[in-house]
């Protein structure tokens, strides 16, 4: 499986007060910290390697995490340093860590999907990013994708959504270096930015899922998440 990095440098204010001082990776789900849920689901996913793109508090996640090996993962950090630098920026700068291709995650997503699939349709693709899309219709927030069945998103646009875009990014990208060229290094970046890019330049693939995401930036997807884990735990 190709490694994944999982962005896990926010400051997480709309969970405030719970984040003052706790990084959200490190939020408790059902009494273990979420970084843990989503590592052991990566490994049960056939991960071996993990990049831990961090920031604010960083040195917390790495102190629970470590190098991995209670996971059986090799998972390695690369810091921001003294300038926030968004999604993207944190990815370039992880770029040395992860190799030609890799997966995205956002750090405070539950994707309860199959990886392989993702994987093999990327590499189909010939592109040089794909993102995962869900069926939205403004269930769960704005839709703001517009995705095609022949596995091709036609536009993503987290600005300036039009009505006919029915799809949303699920959380699940995988990219290549490629996709991030031409961008300067060591400055602020938003991966919304270089996904609208690409999907104009009719260069991001498309995979549609059906699962429905769990997400724990804010109260209430924590809420929502908790009550999650909490029926898969009771089966």
């Amino acid at each position: 499986m190709l490694p994944v990095a999982i962005l896990a440098g926010g400051l997480a204010t709309r969970l405030l007060p719970i984040t003052q001082t706790l990084p959200k990776a490190l939020v408790t789900i059902g009494g273990v910290p979420f970084i843990e849920r989503q590592l052991r689901y990566l490994k049960s996913q056939g991960a071996s390697q993990v990049v831990l793109c961090v920031s604010h508090l960083g040195e917390r996640i790495q102190s629970v995490v470590s190098d991995g090996s209670r996971f059986g993962l090799d998972v390695r950090y690369s810091y921001d340093g003294p300038l926030r630098l968004g999604t993207g920026g944190a990815v370039q700068k992880a770029l040395p860590l992860l190799g030609d291709a890799f997966f995205v995650l956002y750090g405070d997503s539950y994707l309860p999907i199959e990886y392989g699939p993702v994987e093999a349709a990327f590499k189909r693709s010939g592109r040089p990013a794909l993102m995962t899309v869900l069926k939205n219709e403004q269930r769960w927030d704005r839709s703001n994708v517009e995705y095609r069945h022949d596995g091709v998103v036609v536009e993503y646009n987290k600005h300036r959504a039009r009505p006919d875009m029915t799809y949303i990014d699920y959380g699940l990208s995988v990219l290549t270096p490629r996709a991030l060229a031409g961008y300067p290094a060591n400055e602020p970046l938003d991966l919304a930015d270089v996904y609208h890019n690409l999907s104009i330049a009719g260069e991001l693939a498309g995979y549609e899922v059906c699962e429905r995401f769990y997400e724990i930036g804010s109260h209430q997807g924590l809420d929502e998440t908790e009550k999650y884990f909490s029926r898969q735990e009771a089966q």
